[in-house]
């Protein structure tokens, strides 16, 4: 039996394909400017890759922005917030994890669950763009590095500077001032890291960390960023071994295979 989890963020979309519970296909692409078609071409790499179509799917669940046209277009059977596939996609790669925080392209969330993967609380982000994929996106074009060295780069700091603004277009005033002094790159990504890192954990306080805590989301590939969040809350982040970025799809591929195999016993139960 096949399952399909289907995420569509801001900035990119993800889809897992499930065999019972083993994974088998996954794709990420950079997000459309529509949902729908987001979710349409992402689905038809992951089924393509094994010769597949939408009748071969058993159960589909859709999740991130759009994800209620997704399913009323048909695409998906039901749809669920990223909180709980996030949470239940965490839980799932390692059942020790009760605290995950999953930094998006545009929000942030904090989340706690319970022993079975189950939402317990969450926090989510205010309006502001800082503490998100896009903050660490704008610093980088800021700095002309790319995304992937940010981490890598701050991680070799030797003095790194400090930023006094949480405001995305604030620290990029911040970010051009210390160029301007001549503050090397490492340095002024060090800073940037860290404030990134004092939003996040500000959030992830709200709702009473516990460990084992780990990172979701695209954001968490970024090492310094993970360094400072472990240092602030003095909790170790967790490895999932699992790219953190298809985490929220894994989650809602495997919540719709536990939906598929709740429908397929309760249909032999009527069958009896």
């Amino acid at each position: 039996m096949f399952y399909l989890g289907i995420d569509v963020g801001s900035l990119t979309a993800e889809a897992i394909l499930l065999e019972g519970t083993r994974v088998v296909a996954s794709a990420t692409i950079a997000a459309l400017a529509n949902p729908l078609d987001s979710a349409q071409e992402v689905r038809g790499r992951v089924l393509g890759e094994r010769g597949l179509g939408p009748v071969d799917v058993r159960y589909t669940i859709s999740t991130g922005y759009g994800r209620e046209a997704i399913q009323t277009e048909g695409i998906a059977q039901q749809n669920l917030s990223e909180i709980s596939c996030h949470g239940y996609g965490a839980w799932c790669l390692q059942p020790r994890v009760r605290t995950v925080i999953d930094i998006g392209g545009q929000d942030a969330k904090a989340i706690r669950v319970d022993e079975r993967g189950g939402l317990d609380r969450f926090a989510m982000n205010d309006k502001c763009a800082a503490g998100t994929g896009h903050f660490l996106e704008h610093m980088s074009r800021t700095l002309e590095v790319d995304l992937d060295e940010l981490g890598p780069l701050a991680l070799s700091a030797r003095r790194p500077v400090r930023m006094t603004s949480r405001c995305t277009i604030f620290v990029e005033t911040e970010v051009l001032h210390f160029l301007q002094r001549g503050r090397t790159r490492a340095n002024i990504a060090a800073g940037v890291a860290d404030a990134m890192a004092e939003r996040v954990s500000a959030l992830a306080r709200r709702v009473h960390p516990v460990a084992e805590m780990t990172m979701t989301g695209g954001v968490a590939k970024n090492v310094a960023v993970r360094r400072e969040v472990e240092k602030r809350l003095g909790l170790p982040l967790a490895h999932l071994r699992f790219d953190p970025q298809l985490v929220g799809a894994y989650g809602a591929a495997r919540l719709a295979a536990r939906k598929g195999v709740d429908r397929l016993a309760a249909r032999q139960e009527v069958d009896r």
